[in-house]
């Protein structure tokens, strides 16, 4: 069984321990043995190709998806051992946003943001405030009293990111959250969540299929293959020093380079030559017997 060796100082915020997860008739596992951790506040990314187990691994942290075998911790806690008030409050403390919005049409945009607050039974007095404010934060203030039908794709999606605020979670997961946006847009959300971040001190964790995405605005990466873990570790490192063949084929639509932070040689492979070598070590942590 592997030993996980974060490379992080700071505390983790979450903690993936031996996850494994295995749906009814699939012949292989949809996760195996991942284990990683998240740091309080940072931008992770979680990238791999269609079916790699992204959306599956994101929603363990949530408990939408419950683990067959390992453990996800938030500070610390096993969600999985959580009753159902717990899971409750739990998701209070974790916003999602996803590629497809989710918006009631038949509602406004101040009405889709406010709905959680409705169903959590706040006050009516707390709610508008709160609201609008989230609208601000978003570049939608002028758009409260309209309908998600004349509103165009990134600010749907802005509407669902302040939806997904509307607890003051300490978490945001984003399920592909700009698949669905065109390149111009998909920059300026990104932005948007790169701001929501530094202002709220918000822990993101992302899954994309584009690596474009985790170049503009993630911290770390990990790389998702079958299931396994095969990459992991700053963006800079992984896009300068692509290690697993997954990541590679990733990386090959965008022909760039990301250059190391000064003193680093980026040119040097002698630190992950293990790694080339028959995969014992996945950057990031080394497995141990």
């Amino acid at each position: 069984m592997s030993q996980v060796l974060p490379l992080q100082s700071s505390p983790p915020h979450i903690v993936f321990a031996h996850l494994g997860k295995r749906y009814a008739g699939a012949q292989a596992p949809a996760l195996e043995d991942v284990s990683f951790t998240v740091a309080r506040g940072e931008i992770f990314g979680i990238i791999g190709r269609s079916g790699a187990g992204k959306s599956t691994l994101l929603r363990t942290i949530n408990m939408l998806e419950r683990p067959g075998t390992g453990q996800v911790r938030v500070d610390n806690v096993d969600v999985g051992g959580l009753d159902e008030n717990g899971l409750v409050a739990l998701r209070r403390r974790i916003g999602m946003i996803f590629q497809h919005f989710n918006l009631l049409s038949a509602k406004t945009v101040f009405e889709n943001v406010a709905l959680p607050l409705r169903v959590a039974g706040v006050p009516r007095a707390e709610i508008a405030p709160r609201v609008m404010a989230l609208l601000e934060l978003v570049g939608l203030a002028g758009k409260a009293q309209v309908y998600p039908a004349t509103l165009s794709g990134g600010q749907k999606q802005r509407v669902g990111i302040a939806r997904a605020l509307v607890h003051r979670p300490e978490i945001l997961l984003c399920d592909e959250a700009t698949s669905a946006l065109d390149p111009e847009t998909t920059e300026s959300i990104l932005a948007l969540l790169r701001d929501i971040n530094r202002q709220l001190g918000l822990t993101v964790v992302l899954i994309t299929h584009d690596m474009a995405v985790i170049r503009q605005a993630c911290d770390r990466v990990l790389v998702l293959d079958h299931g396994r873990v095969v990459e992991l570790g700053d963006v800079w490192q992984v896009f300068a020093e692509p290690q697993a063949d997954a990541t590679l084929a990733l990386l090959r639509p965008l022909r760039l380079e990301m250059p190391a932070p000064a003193g680093v040689n980026s040119n040097s492979n002698a630190a992950y030559a293990g790694a080339r070598a028959g995969h014992s070590e996945v950057r990031g942590y080394a497995a141990h017997c």
